[in-house]
């Protein structure tokens, strides 16, 4: 982790942090949506995929507003969160327990991306940049709904298929 300094390389920080969580999640959803019996929650994946690969344009654009480099740091948190969900899909048994076990995994990773997004529409805040702010809430917004929309599935179907 690069030496933080200064505010600056705080921001430089969590920005590199998420860019990278959110590409190796955007890589790790298609084999979580094939492992996936129920079509609701497999339709539900597929399409956060097209809303990380938006997410990601956006993180872009705040990288950019903020004069942030890209390259850096590596989300490890992401990489164990992604390990974990690739353990319990290769640990076999009932798929429905398995979707419901992909519901919370996909769950963590969203918390992850919530608290990260938190921190940095705060951080813009406090320096100012409204626009930056603004797209980090955006994104935040989406991953709320995203971590809602999973709960929903779970409560609607998914835990009543596991537990039976």
């Amino acid at each position: 982790m690069s030496k933080l300094a200064s505010f600056d390389d705080l921001i430089q920080t969590e920005v590199q942090d998420l860019y990278s969580a959110e590409q190796q999640f955007l890589e790790a959803l298609p084999s979580v949506a094939e492992a996936i019996t129920d079509d609701e929650l497999r339709d539900a994946i597929e399409q956060h995929a097209t809303v990380t690969q938006r997410q990601i344009e956006r993180l872009e654009e705040i990288a950019r507003l903020l004069g942030v480099t890209l390259d850096g740091e590596k989300c490890i948190a992401a990489e164990a969160l992604i390990e974990e969900g690739r353990k319990l899909m290769q640990a076999g048994g009932d798929p429905m327990v398995l979707d419901a076990a992909l519901i919370g995994a996909a769950q963590r990773m969203e918390h992850h991306e919530i608290a990260g997004y938190g921190t940095l529409a705060a951080l813009a805040n406090r320096i100012g940049n409204s626009a930056a702010a603004r797209l980090a809430a955006e994104t935040l917004a989406e991953e709320r709904g995203a971590d809602e929309l999973l709960t929903e599935i779970a409560e609607r179907s998914v835990n009543d298929a596991a537990a039976s």
